[in-house]
């Protein structure tokens, strides 16, 4: 009887501690307002969830005592233990983090998880896993709908990011909310920032429109970075990766913490270098970052200084079909400084007042210096093009200078309660650029030349002006809405010579109204639909200037979406439709003496497409991250000369705008401090012109397929370190050849064939890097 007695407690005993329970709950803020996607991690299973719309979660737990860990960006994290032998419903309370900027110097730009707008977000610590020296754009690759790009193959030096098919000039970017896109060329050079991403505390990218931003319009899709939080404790990183063709990648990070509970030093210093992994194409980078913040209960002032130096050698011309055909690797510049040399320095301020619990402020002032040259040999050139400082005939060596300053000031107030938010605002900015071409040999210079003479030389001015206001509010119980307006009046003016010695005079003022309108509707717990519409207007660049075209672009863009989120899958599904009149897309060609990208008007054209990302957990050590892009990108009614004769092509696809683009992430972790990620992107074939290839088939790009593998291992470690993390990345892992980016460009040959007119076409390309490594050591104490 008593072992009857005994087996029947055993049985009761593993049937009980069998069970699972829920532990549901509600995470707030200080104001009770509901936070949604905060994350939820439960330190003995690894398990996890994120709240909904409602600021809700559940988990499903077997009986013990479980130490968990709530996060959001903005606020402090919170651990809590907590003994499961029941249900539990439990309410969560997270307190502001004055250290945290994410709601100070980027609210005004940036949307919220249940926000009708299609965006992405980068966390510090999914940046850090392949940050071993490639730059940003690089490292959002495997963000939907996203290529990026290099010119030297490798991922360091010139690279670029395209979203939907749009380029970089098209993409608004901003760090801390103030404008970093180029005033002129609207285009992002991160070269001037290398190793930008070891200051990075988490970047949001919105596809399509979004929401209104400071500086240039999004056509494509809007990034916007928040710099490093300012840390409670005191502590450092020393950081050196080595890898594949010379790169290497070394940075030293340090911060005091908070002293005398107010004020926080911090900075970086880093060095990349890489050979290039087509031959010569060398990179150079020398970055810093310095910040220094005082904090209180109710105010936050931040001052940054961050910046670098590049020096990279010419690889931005590509490679004809024959050269890429004989050594993909091959660089046919033999000059020994065919290269860039240019510095950019950024200098912020920033001041959050927080008012009461309702109202709050911020104040952002910015002045960004840049000065650099381009250095260029040429052989057997004409008197005329060089204002006739040179003989007929002569080789030259020139540097073509930028030397610009750009002062930015913005300003919002921030005014929230339980069911109402609205900010207000407005950016103004004033950009000055000087270009000019120096002539520094000649192998038979005119009698009066002294080296260094200008050649060519002109001055731009171009001001900014935009104020906006954006709200979001309750509807009804499961209804929310979002009204967003701005107003933008743009000034540029130019006078003088371009590079080619063809006068540059515009004097042009544009004023944009861009409305936005959206909601979201909440089915239940898990499910969500939102829809929204989004007028932008964009004005040109000095390229589009330099050919003749001053028309502003518009845009349309019609999103609608539906994302899930429960304990195994979070998924993001979203349909959009942009209409654009006059849209200024990418001709496939290039500037000969600058290697812009050219650009024309379509007249009209539109982008459709379907993308999904999601994140699903298969259990706890396995998680798959996949994403898809499907669309179609088509000028109507496209018209262009072939053979001397205009013709209308019909519908064409847009250059550079591949029909699917898809990426995936398989994660493992079979311990807590270790994960193993096989990484995947395809991308359909691409034209580089909008001919719809009817000229040659120079101007189509293969679709590839590329595969990376990446080990993230950290070791804790009880003595002069807190930890070791080793990092190690190889990327294009089956060591494919393919080619992602070109250009094209055709002309009608006359002189050759007087009396007929025959169109002559060609290509350049950039081979991306074969199979290829990295491995990093970082140290944290």
């Amino acid at each position: 009887m008593k072992k009857n007695i005994f087996f029947l407690f055993l049985f009761t005993s593993i049937l009980v501690n069998s069970q699972t329970f829920t532990l549901s709950g509600k995470v707030v803020d200080e104001s009770n307002q509901s936070l949604p996607e905060a994350t939820i991690l439960v330190k003995e299973t690894n398990q996890g969830t994120s709240t909904d719309f409602d600021g809700k979660f559940q988990l499903k737990l077997s009986k013990g005592t479980y130490k968990i860990e709530v996060s959001h960006v903005g606020f402090k994290t919170g651990y809590f233990t907590q003994e499961i032998s029941k249900n539990e419903d439990i309410i969560i309370k997270l307190i502001s983090d004055s250290t945290v900027l994410d709601e100070v110097l980027v609210s005004a730009v940036r949307v919220k998880a249940d926000a009708p707008v299609t965006h992405s977000n980068l966390s510090k610590k999914e940046i850090a896993k392949r940050n071993l020296g490639q730059d940003i754009p690089i490292l959002m690759n495997y963000l939907p709908n996203v290529i990026s790009s290099s010119d030297a193959g490798a991922g360091v030096g010139y690279t670029y990011i395209r979203v939907r098919g749009s380029d970089a000039s098209r993409v608004n970017v901003t760090v801390n909310g103030i404008p970093y896109n180029d005033a002129e060329s609207q285009g992002t050079f991160w070269v001037n920032m290398g190793d930008f991403a070891s200051s990075t505390q988490n970047l949001q990218l919105q596809r399509g429109v979004g929401t209104s931003t400071n500086g240039s319009g999004a056509f494509g899709a809007s990034l916007n970075i928040l710099t490093d939080a300012v840390s409670e404790e005191s502590g450092g990183e020393i950081s050196n990766s080595f890898g594949s063709y010379g790169t290497r990648k070394h940075t030293v990070k340090f911060t005091t913490g908070k002293v005398n509970k107010h004020f926080e030093f911090a900075g970086r210093l880093s060095n990349i270098y890489s050979d290039g992994y087509v031959d010569r194409a060398f990179t150079d980078l020398k970055s810093y970052f310095l910040q220094g913040s005082y904090t209180d209960e109710n105010t936050l002032i931040k001052a940054l200084v961050f910046g670098g130096k590049e020096h990279t050698y010419q690889a931005w011309f590509g490679l004809t079909p024959d050269e890429l055909a004989a050594d993909r690797r091959q660089n046919p510049y033999t000059y020994d400084n065919e290269s860039d040399n240019y510095q950019q320095d950024h200098y912020q301020i920033h001041w959050n007042e927080k008012l009461n619990n309702n109202w709050s402020t911020n104040i952002g002032l910015n002045y960004t210096r840049g000065k650099g040259f381009f250095e260029q040999f040429k052989d057997g050139e004409d008197a005329i093009d060089y204002n006739n400082l040179i003989v007929d005939g002569s080789d030259v060596i020139v540097d073509r200078w930028l030397d610009n300053h750009f002062y930015v000031a913005n300003f919002n107030a921030d005014y929230q309660n339980e069911n109402f938010n609205i900010i207000s605002g407005f950016s103004y900015s004033n950009y000055k650029n000087d270009h000019y071409g120096e002539i520094i040999w000649g192998s038979d210079l005119a009698a009066s030349t002294n080296i260094r003479d200008r050649y060519y030389e002109s001055n731009s001015k171009k001001s900014d002006f935009s104020v906006f206001s954006k709200a979001t509010f309750n509807l009804a119980k499961k209804i929310k809405a979002f009204v967003d307006f701005q107003y933008r009046t743009v000034n540029y003016t130019t006078v003088g010579l371009t590079s080619d010695r063809a006068p540059i005079n515009v004097d042009k003022t544009y004023n944009f109204f861009n409305p936005k309108l959206g909601f979201t509707y909440k089915v239940n717990d898990e499910n969500s639909l939102y829809a929204s519409y989004a007028r932008a207007n964009r004005e040109p660049n000095r390229n589009d200037f330099e050919g003749g075209n001053s028309k502003h672009e518009s845009l349309d863009d019609y999103e609608f979406g539906w994302r899930l989120k429960n304990e195994t899958v979070k998924l993001n599904t979203n349909i959009y439709y942009m209409d654009y009149q006059n849209q200024l897309i990418l001709t496939g060609a290039i500037d000969p003496n600058t290697g812009e990208p050219l650009r024309g008007s379509s007249g009209s054209s539109y982008r459709f497409g379907l993308e999904i990302d999601a994140k699903i957990t298969l259990s706890e050590e396995f998680s798959m991250i996949p994403n898809l892009a499907i669309s179609k990108n088509i000028n109507r009614d496209y018209h262009e000369k072939i053979d001397g004769v205009l013709q209308n092509l019909g519908d064409t696809p847009i250059t550079f705008s591949p029909n699917i683009v898809f990426g995936n992430s398989f994660v493992f972790k079979p311990i807590d401090n270790l994960q193993i990620a096989f990484l995947s992107k395809f991308v359909d074939k691409q034209f580089m012109s909008n001919l719809n290839s009817k000229v040659s088939k120079l101007d189509v790009l293969n679709d590839f397929f590329t595969s990376d593998l990446n080990v993230v291992y950290e070791v804790e470690t009880s003595k002069i370190f807190k930890s070791i993390v080793f990092t190690a990345l190889i990327n294009n892992i089956f060591d494919k050849e393919y080619v992602d980016r070109g250009y094209y460009y055709t002309y009608d040959d006359t002189w050759s064939n007087p009396g007929t007119a025959k169109t002559i076409d060609g290509a350049g390309y950039y081979p991306q890097a074969t199979r290829n490594f990295l491995v990093g050591v970082t140290l944290k104490f």
